[in-house]
């Protein structure tokens, strides 16, 4: 097999910007990815350049990342983090790096920062760290959101004997193949009709008209990374009055995936805004914010908004397409986001609540808690605790990078382990493997005092993304990566 040998010319033309990250990107890839294929390599580079953030503690691909990621200009005014900064509880200290604690600390010197919290799953980010949650003043903090903003699991219960996910497991695995893209830039032919694009926010903001040809065609497309859509098996211990379902088993429907290019595109433009008009200390640039006053915070909060109403609709698209392949309708769905910020009252006074890779957990709110491809997850309720400013955790949470799961883990003790727990994927791989996640049932332990449990989802049959490079041998025709 001939060296993969990738030129300048054909690196900018994917959208790489004129400079030094090219030839960076041309060394990498030739070096370590060198057994790849110009369109396997071209599609990585693809992803990293949608979602740099995604890739900052990836110990390859890093470098190409960290000079994709914005600059800040001069032209606002140098701002100071206080000396010491305000309280904030950890959930599960015990099983977070030191990373993530000392991202936290930074956003708590904030000026604006007002209450935060860390939950247990929490984990170095970009800015705020994954699984941090921060309640600031008056103001919106970009990379307090996140880049896909308005992430979010929904799942579908159905009145199905769960005996048919064996009984009819090709129905279920063609109806997944079916229902939605992964992917990488991945378009439909035939875009979906939703009323989120009808949005008049699309034909109003410059930025936003630019984008809704794309996001249209990406519409109920699922994105790559730990996005995925699955068919498991939902058990109700007992009937809680607020999910309102009887105990018993029934089939689940579960996806979780967030605001594709749209979200991405709209949190790294106003990130730089935020960046040129606060000047912050170098380690805490990307915790620059906007006023809630300004017109580009004005922008961006309506621009967040919409982007969290388009990864519902990319749901709902998908959702609906497996309740009419299945002839019937749900008995009940259940959907929560994270990377997002809503107006909340906190202690008598309205606060912007960052929850970044965290979910709401107010009195009696509904969520869905992931584990992994193999582990439980969970249908919780909220018990509004207001240490964790109201939160909870947003899944099980990772504890290996992509590039070292990839290295660590043999593709004999993934499909081992698959085996093990009757799991059937298609797509997905090493990266995103059973090994890389923290326990759930642990990181369900370091919450109790945040939710209460009201429901389990295992899952059988698991579509994720199933590019070569992450995978542990899949043959045929690959998707491609995605956002």
């Amino acid at each position: 097999m001939s060296k993969l040998k990738l030129t300048g010319k054909q690196i900018r033309a994917i959208g790489f910007p004129e400079g030094p990250v090219v030839s960076v990107a041309m060394h990498i890839m030739s070096t370590k990815y060198k057994h790849h294929t110009e369109k396997e390599a071209t599609d990585i580079l693809k992803q990293i350049l949608n979602a740099p953030e995604n890739y900052l503690d990836d110990e390859v691909l890093k470098p190409i990342a960290e000079k994709l990621m914005p600059e800040p200009e001069t032209e606002g005014a140098d701002i100071s983090l206080n000396n010491s900064g305000i309280q904030f509880n950890v959930f599960g200290q015990e099983h977070i790096e030191e990373g993530a604690m000392h991202q936290m600390y930074q956003a708590a010197k904030l000026p604006v920062s007002v209450a935060g919290a860390l939950m247990p799953d929490a984990h170095s980010g970009y800015g705020l760290p994954i699984g941090g949650v921060l309640a600031t003043d008056n103001a919106v903090i970009p990379y307090g959101v996140g880049v896909d903003i308005g992430c979010r699991m929904c799942l579908s219960l159905y009145d199905i004997d769960p005996k048919e996910l064996v009984s009819r497991e090709s129905f279920f695995v063609r109806e997944l193949g079916e229902a939605t893209l992964f992917g990488s830039g991945a378009q439909f032919d035939r875009a979906a009709n939703h009323a989120v694009m009808e949005n008049e926010l699309f034909f109003e903001m410059p930025l936003l008209k630019n984008l809704h040809g794309r996001a249209w065609k990406q519409l109920g497309s699922s994105g790559s990374g730990n996005h995925f859509a699955e068919f498991g098996i939902v058990e109700i211990a007992e009937k809680d009055a607020v999910l309102g379902v009887e105990a018993g088993r029934y089939v689940g429907f579960l996806t979780h995936s967030g605001s594709r290019a749209l979200g991405a595109t709209i949190a790294n433009h106003y990130t730089k805004i935020a960046i040129s008009k606060r000047r912050l200390p170098q380690e805490a640039k990307n915790l620059a914010w906007l006023s809630m006053d300004e017109e580009a915070g004005i922008e961006y909060w309506s621009a967040m908004n919409l982007a969290g109403d388009y990864a519902s609709a990319c749901h709902h698209v998908i959702h609906d397409k497996i309740a009419k392949q299945l002839g019937r309708k749900p008995m009940k769905r259940v959907e929560n986001h994270h990377n997002f910020a809503w107006k909340e009252i906190w202690e008598g006074k309205e606060v912007i609540v960052h929850r970044k890779g965290a979910t709401p957990a107010g009195k009696d709110v509904l969520g869905i808690i992931p584990g992994s491809m193999t582990a439980d997850g969970f249908i919780v309720k909220g018990k509004g605790e207001s240490a964790a400013v109201n939160s909870a955790s947003h899944g099980a949470g990772r504890k290996m990078s992509r590039t070292r799961a990839i290295a660590s883990v043999t593709d004999k003790q993934f499909k081992e382990e698959l085996k093990k727990f009757g799991v059937k994927l298609l797509g997905g791989g090493l990266d995103e493997s059973p090994f890389a996640y923290k326990d759930i049932n642990v990181m369900m332990q370091s919450q109790k005092a945040l939710v209460d449990v009201v429901g389990s989802f295992t899952p059988k049959i698991v579509k994720m993304d199933g590019a070569k490079h992450r995978s542990w041998g899949r043959k045929g025709k690959e998707d491609v990566l995605g956002e």
